[in-house]
């Protein structure tokens, strides 16, 4: 009975595991799938996009020094004027988070 018991306690343990591994959402790679054709590759947007929507955020220490996570997700949440769409129905709230972490990450670096 005592081995049953570890095995399924084992089991659990391992389930767990998985599941909040899972639920770590890898912010680069949502950032690099949703957000890099407008913003680029290092949160500086390419003259395309600077030349079709004059507003478009560059991801520096300005942008970052002004605004908290939770703004980069209401953004997400909620889009932009016209310029950007809501990711409410393409991105999980946790997915959210960790693209705006990984946004931050982007505006701690220098831009040439």
């Amino acid at each position: 009975m005592k081995i049953r018991t570890m095995m399924i306690a084992l089991a659990l343990t391992s389930a767990a595991a998985a599941s909040r591994a899972a639920a770590q959402a890898d912010g680069k790679a949502l950032y690099d799938e949703h957000c890099k054709k407008c913003h680029g590759v290092v949160g500086r947007p390419p003259k395309t996009m600077k030349e079709k929507f004059p507003k478009i955020y560059t991801f520096d220490a300005a942008f970052i020094a002004a605004r908290s996570d939770d703004s980069v997700v209401k953004v997400l949440t909620k889009g932009k004027n016209e310029d950007m769409v809501s990711f409410k129905d393409k991105l999980k709230p946790a997915e959210m988070m960790a693209i705006a972490k990984y946004v931050r990450e982007l505006g701690s670096k220098p831009h040439p």
